[in-house]
């Protein structure tokens, strides 16, 4: 057994110029304007490189969940618009106010808390049971904003909803009906957005005045159509090799054993660093300039591949990566683990070194 050292550990390498090409493609399908949806950490990749990044190739403006995050771009120099859409009533509002961010009100008890100044989307929920008000709230939830944008208190800058799927006929119409609803109560919203990603690239009806898209910014593309760029690659070295007998067990449970004699490589990182525990039996690495599959259950903190002769501590493993070389992608490990994209990358977890390249 050879060990070898561990001070060049599992990499995190977010590539900001995928960022701007994925932006520019998906700015290009957009009838309206392109919001950069850069919440959960711009997922995973860093929001505000990501922010900044997609503001310069074609975004016009930024969404976030909650205040604190807008809060944190509006620091760092960003003076983009700002969206933010899920927030308690207990939010910072009058920080909000103060910092030009808009808020959406999916309730009439949300716009009463609101402090005067605030710009604000009206939410409608168009099927998904979330968050935004019903089609059974919503004319008495418009009639309200009416009456406070008259007096001075709010300014209504826009209507939103979200789809369920791909299925987005049923929505859109429930989303024209309350734009209808909305007019007849006397509001003129500058902005009526309902797409996300999938809409942005496969329905152009959906579109409105704005798109919403966060995860193609990074490279997923849920309509699974388009060639976006993944912008994120994991990487880790090699810190065990070791040349075992057919019938050798491998990790807790001894779920894996070695059909023939083999070579078996230690990777340092698992389940903590956000590689999914059930993805294991299936998962597969880019090692040695060939795929190699995990061998036994994926722990917390370390991984066993079968890899052939030929690797030796120190080389470095492909977890994912864009697939351009062959290694596995974000989409795969989601595939292994029966997920989504979106939760492999933003569950990643701290201990990778992170590393940005690029820009626009």
């Amino acid at each position: 057994m050879s060990v070898a050292t561990l001070a060049a550990g599992p990499r995190v390498t977010v590539d900001l110029g995928a960022v701007a090409g994925n932006t520019r493609r998906l700015a290009a399908r957009a009838r309206g304007e392109l919001m950069a949806v850069v919440k959960a950490d711009g997922f995973g990749h860093g929001a505000l490189g990501v922010a900044r990044t997609a503001l310069g190739a074609g975004a016009a403006w930024l969404g976030v969940t909650g205040v604190g995050e807008a809060l944190d771009l509006r620091a760092n120099g960003l003076t983009a618009p700002i969206l933010s859409w899920l927030n308690p009533l207990g939010a910072d509002f009058d920080a909000a106010v103060r910092h030009r961010i808009d808020l959406a009100v999916p309730s009439l008890t949300h716009l009463a808390v609101l402090p005067p100044g605030a710009r604000v989307h009206l939410q409608l929920d168009t099927g998904m049971a979330r968050e935004g008000a019903s089609l059974d709230e919503w004319a008495a939830l418009c009639r309200a904003a009416f009456t406070a944008e008259q007096s001075g208190r709010v300014v209504v800058t826009g209507i939103m909803s979200h789809l369920a799927g791909p299925d987005t006929a049923t929505a859109t119409a429930r989303f024209r009906e309350g734009i209808a609803v909305a007019f007849a109560a006397g509001l003129r919203p500058r902005l009526c957005h309902l797409a996300a990603t999938a809409a942005t690239l496969t329905r152009p009806e959906t579109h409105f005045d704005l798109v919403r898209t966060g995860a193609g910014l990074v490279g997923i593309d849920p309509s699974g159509g388009t060639t976006l760029r993944g912008a994120m690659t994991l990487t880790a070295p090699v810190v065990e090799v070791r040349r075992v007998a057919a019938g050798t067990p491998v990790g807790y449970d001894h779920t894996w054993r070695a059909a023939r004699d083999t070579h078996l490589a230690l990777l340092p990182l698992g389940y903590a660093d956000g590689l999914p525990r059930g993805a294991g039996p299936r998962a597969e690495v880019l090692l040695g300039g060939r795929r190699c599959r995990v061998a036994g259950r994926i722990s917390m903190d370390q991984t066993v591949v079968e890899t052939g002769p030929g690797v030796r501590p120190g080389d470095t493993a492909t977890v994912f990566g864009p697939g351009g070389d062959g290694e596995p992608t974000v989409a795969d490990w989601a595939t292994w683990a029966g997920t989504l994209p979106h939760e492999i990358v933003t569950g990643l977890g701290a201990r990778p070194h992170r590393h940005v390249i690029g820009g626009n």
